[in-house]
């Protein structure tokens, strides 16, 4: 299966692509992820998208396509993947239409958690980082075991300088002007799935599960399209 994660900044899309990704055995794939290990690999690409981000620069579209194409040309893509991140905008969702049958694949579906803006702002800054390796928690909806503590590996929990308010409606700004007309594009298509995210992360998944057909362990949750 071959998804594409979407939603407003803390909708939830780093925690469901995860789980999504266990239950369907196919790498969850962030676009932060691809620029990092296309830099740390020194491929030709990452020297060039380097550029860019030293500038504290966008990468061009161009030069996103063929590095996230580089990245689901890889063996562990190849019973399918979910993007989360990619594509920000609709030239960016056509040119992924475009360059994916030159992988013999194409979309399955797109994945809309629904939350409200304000919502979205509340998450932002309730959220901490592990400073080790990136996990993602939050002070109220996804706590960790111990106190300011990753369950994962043991590392300090850090709020990132740009998880504030003020940042938080600026990033949802931008979201609804360039990345929402996204979610427009793949429902013209006929691929959207669109899941209420104000709910236990346990229910959010079990929507998206069943809107895609797969069962969970438990199906009594409903599906919103």
């Amino acid at each position: 299966m071959r998804l594409v994660l979407l939603g407003l900044p803390g909708a939830g899309k780093g925690t469901q692509g995860e789980r999504l990704s266990g239950a369907l055995n196919i790498p969850h794939i962030s676009t932060g992820s691809i620029f990092r290990q296309a830099i740390q690999s020194n491929t030709e690409l990452g020297q060039e998208a380097r550029k860019f981000i030293d500038r504290g620069e966008l990468v061009p579209d161009s030069l996103a396509i063929q590095i996230v194409m580089e990245r689901l040309g890889r063996s562990d893509c190849a019973a399918g993947f979910i993007l989360d991140g990619f594509p920000r905008t609709v030239p960016q969702a056509k040119a992924l239409d475009e360059a994916l049958p030159d992988l013999g694949v194409s979309l399955d579906g797109a994945v809309n958690i629904k939350i409200t803006e304000s919502e979205a702002i509340r998450r932002i800054a309730d959220r901490l980082v592990c400073e080790q390796c990136g996990a993602t928690y939050n002070r109220h909806t996804l706590r960790t075991k111990a106190a300011g503590v990753c369950d994962t590996c043991g590392g300090p929990l850090v709020q990132r300088p740009d998880d504030t308010v003020e940042t938080a409606r600026n990033r949802l700004k931008v979201y609804l002007e360039q990345t929402h007309p996204v979610v427009e594009y793949y429902e013209e298509r006929g691929i959207l799935h669109s899941v209420d995210g104000e709910q236990s992360i346990e229910n959010v998944f079990e929507r998206i599960m069943h809107s895609l057909g797969r069962r969970t362990a438990n199906p009594s949750s409903g599906v919103g399209q």
